[in-house]
């Protein structure tokens, strides 16, 4: 079953317990879970009061299109009225 996972951060998180530090990712969007490979700079110029989704390829799914399977099937369920 799918799920929708909110991830608010914008940027990974530092661990430093080793001689080089490790970045953790905190955006969900990298390919490397759970550490970062910079897939968090797409995400920059999000609104923090919106909802985005993005696909398996971590591109951005635009949720205002009909289309079946996106924000929880029938389209357009995650936007904002505009």
């Amino acid at each position: 079953m799918a799920r929708i996972v909110v991830k608010e951060a914008k940027a990974p998180m530092e661990v430093k317990p080793q001689k080089k530090s490790v970045f953790i990712c905190m955006c969900g969007l990298s390919k490397k879970q759970p550490f970062c490979d910079s897939s968090h700079l797409k995400i920059k110029d999000e609104k923090a009061d919106e909802l985005y989704q993005y696909d398996e390829k971590g591109e951005k799914v635009d949720c205002c299109e009909e289309k079946e399977g996106c924000c929880g099937g029938g389209g357009g369920g995650c936007c904002q009225d505009k």
